[in-house]
């Protein structure tokens, strides 16, 4: 099949649109959840106490004495304040096991039927999700809205595939980074804006049920805007750049050259996610035991955080190579590991997080446009569906490893290997990935030289993929088989 003819610039730039705004309600609404869950599952747990020594004991109650069998498995004694932390830890890696199984299959059925018929089915299976929520005066319900939405969630891959579509090679990092913009705006606001609505409290059985409902009204209506407005982005429903006359025979895609192994690529996500989910969820535990910290002072740190990392998102990230944000990152993350380890004031504390906040704005955005190079046309959904997948699995492992650390052995002691293991990560990163060829725009000069030598530079790989056959312009020609 040949390669389908670029997008035009004003469709891309409507697309772009599209992505952001239904991107952007998609977090917002997933976020709103995040500061309520320890008042949420506490509520849950108060509900749930047998009523007497004789009744069967609840599906939460086994759990939270699951859970604190294990926690008094420790020698260092545990607070009792963690309990409803090691329970909102243990949802939250159910939900990225079910991730790592779905992802995979939703990216598959979206090189199959297309990213938008794949996306309306997500966007249904999260409706059901949230109106479960809605609905949820029990643990049982609301259980069972995080397991259908951990199966049906995937909007931020099949957005990841869609900007891959509609990008060249040489514009591919600038719409990823927008893509990650969404992630640092909506975990800015997301939190305090659902913190504030659980305030309003109008029925007694749900009390979250104000929360929930504004939630479902944000899903609702990025459903109807993107059934409206998002038009089908598959390559293969594209036109075809058009065969030389001469060759009779039906067109071929020349296959992606490859740069970087898809399993070192992947297997750089899950121990990046690994050891950073690890650090991201220890924070709550140091605050509190180096400086008394409440839920609203840890919040206002990661409010802190996420401001910082949409800052950089909208201005340094989109501009830097892929493979350059994911080396920055990395390298802040270990430094992030060495920092939290021997943190002793909240100056110190706030330093810290805003250089794990050059982590949070470059890896992940940066390890999705090196992995969507590394696919061709026709496999992108399942190529990003499976690198998605694999640090889903670090996502739900990397809490429990590291916390466990943290106890065992201490703050220091497991922000020690945490950083050591992070080193490995950026050997890895320094030596073993390198930059695709024709994936980056030439930017020498300012003004009109400058601009010349971009546009020159973004005909070529354009002009590459599309002629990218033996009567084609040298350096198109390169530049279309790198692509």
């Amino acid at each position: 099949m040949a390669a389908a003819v670029p997008i035009a610039p004003a469709q891309r730039k409507q697309i772009i649109k599209v992505l952001f705004i239904s991107l952007l309600l998609d977090l917002i609404s997933f976020t709103f959840i995040l500061p309520l869950f320890p008042a949420l599952l506490a509520f849950y747990r108060d509900l749930e106490v047998p009523s007497s020594p004789n009744a069967s004991p609840s599906l939460l109650s086994r759990i939270l004495t699951t859970l604190n069998t294990y926690k008094n498995a420790f020698s260092r004694p545990i607070s009792s304040r963690y309990d409803i932390v090691l329970l909102g830890g243990a949802l939250g890696s159910l939900f990225s096991l079910l991730q790592a199984l779905a992802s995979p299959l939703i990216g598959r059925l979206s090189d199959t039927h297309g990213r938008r018929t794949a996306l309306l089915w997500s966007m249904a299976g999260n409706l059901l999700s949230v109106a479960l929520w809605v609905a949820a005066t029990d643990f049982r319900t609301f259980l069972a809205s995080r397991v259908v939405g951990g199966l049906s969630e995937g909007n931020v891959q099949l957005a990841t595939a869609i900007a891959t579509d509609i990008s060249s090679d040489a514009e591919r990092g600038a719409t990823m980074a927008l893509v990650g913009a969404c992630f640092c705006i909506a975990f800015t606001f997301g939190p305090a804006l659902g913190a504030a609505l659980a305030s309003f409290r109008p029925v007694k059985a749900n009390p979250f049920v104000t929360a929930a409902s504004f939630s479902l009204a944000l899903i609702t209506v990025e459903t109807i805007y993107l059934y409206l407005y998002l038009p089908e982005t598959l390559p293969s429903t594209r036109a075809r750049a058009p065969s030389s006359p001469s060759n009779k025979s039906p067109p071929t895609t020349t296959p992606p050259r490859r740069t970087n192994s898809k399993l070192l690529l992947n297997a750089t996500h899950f121990f990046f996610i690994l050891f950073f989910s690890g650090i991201e969820f220890s924070l709550p535990f140091l605050t509190y035991d180096l400086f008394g910290y409440s839920s609203s002072q840890t919040g206002r740190l990661l409010g802190f955080m996420g401001l910082i990392a949409s800052l950089l998102q909208a201005s340094a990230t989109r501009r830097l190579h892929p493979l350059t944000n994911v080396r920055l990152g990395v390298t802040c993350c270990a430094l992030s590991f060495l920092l939290l380890g021997a943190v002793q004031t909240q100056l110190a504390l706030y330093v810290a997080a805003a250089v794990l906040s050059v982590t949070t704005a470059t890896v992940v955005t940066g390890l999705n446009a090196l992995s969507s190079f590394e696919a061709a046309e026709h496999e992108r959904g399942g190529v990003l569906g499976n690198h998605r997948s694999w640090g889903q699995v670090g996502r739900s492992c990397g809490p429990l490893v590291f916390c466990t650390l943290y106890w065992w052995a201490g703050r220091e002691v497991a922000y020690a290997v945490g950083g050591v293991g992070m080193l490995g990560v950026v050997a890895v990163v320094g030596v073993g990935l390198r930059k695709p060829p024709g994936t980056e725009v030439v930017r020498k000069g300012r003004g009109k030289r400058g601009v010349a030598r971009e546009v020159e530079s973004e005909k070529e790989v354009v002009n590459g993929k599309v002629n990218g056959r033996a009567n084609g312009r040298v350096n198109g020609g390169k530049a279309g088989k790198a692509g």
